[in-house]
């Protein structure tokens, strides 16, 4: 019979704990800002692509790609609307702080809180009528490509909901939850 402390110590700490509900959601959301990033960088190149492409057929070839300033358009639209969440998630957006920077730091976290409820409020506004209007020019296409033009729409409602989560998250948690990634960045 074989005694050793390996042994020992797995009959002692038993079953590991479940992660908490926060952590659950924290690992959820860095996999969501990770394909994210993967969409962002993929309509980046796609906007680079299509650009380069149309001034090579222009100046070059004489030429030009009918569809390239739509598609670049669109693809720019995306990356703009995806990149939003991860600004909020670092606390890049534009803010005025004059007066709440001279507020106690429980007064200014509790303000903070309560400021990204009620972003997280606007969001769901934002992308509920960026559905309606998705819904409603549905039927119509894009001048050279036969695509609907409410895919512009489509990251519109994407950011709000991938925002909504950091803002309920951050409201939760607190604004100095993501600390320590920029910390390690």
């Amino acid at each position: 019979m074989k005694s050793g402390h390996s042994e020992q110590a797995g009959m002692l700490s038993g079953p590991s704990p479940l992660p908490s509900p926060a952590a659950v959601l924290r690992r959820g959301l860095l996999g969501l800002d990770g394909l994210s990033r993967y969409a962002i960088c993929t309509s980046m190149a796609i906007m680079v692509l299509l650009v380069s492409a149309q001034v090579f057929c222009r100046y070059v070839l004489s030429e030009s790609i009918d569809w390239a300033d739509e598609m670049s358009r669109l693809a720019f639209v995306w990356a703009v609307f995806l990149a939003i969440p991860h600004g909020l998630k670092q606390g890049v957006h534009v803010g005025i702080d004059v007066i709440t920077n001279r507020l106690p730091a429980r007064l200014q976290e509790g303000l903070a809180r309560l400021m990204l409820a009620v972003s997280g409020v606007l969001m769901v506004v934002v992308c509920y009528q960026s559905v309606l209007v998705a819904i409603d020019g549905w039927g119509e296409l894009m001048p050279t490509v036969p695509v609907s033009a409410a895919v512009f729409y489509v990251p519109v409602m994407l950011s709000c909901g991938h925002a909504l989560l950091h803002l309920l998250f951050m409201a939760w948690q607190g604004t100095r939850v993501w600390a320590d990634e920029e910390d390690a960045s």
